[in-house]
């Protein structure tokens, strides 16, 4: 139990460092194509995790 709330808290202060504003931000600083190329990465993963989880 100790344990769970040690994760926790390092979670909620990048969930409160990194807003959603500041993301796409750094998105567009960066380059539009990076940013592109890293929303591909993030859902072609969710969607592998989706259908490994399916499968069980």
């Amino acid at each position: 139990m100790i344990f769970r709330k040690k994760m926790l808290i390092p979670f909620f202060l990048i969930a409160l460092c990194l807003s959603s504003c500041a993301a796409i931000g750094s998105i567009f600083k960066a380059g539009v194509w990076v940013g592109v190329i890293g929303i591909v990465i993030v859902v072609a993963l969710i969607l592998w995790l989706i259908s490994k989880l399916n499968k069980k």
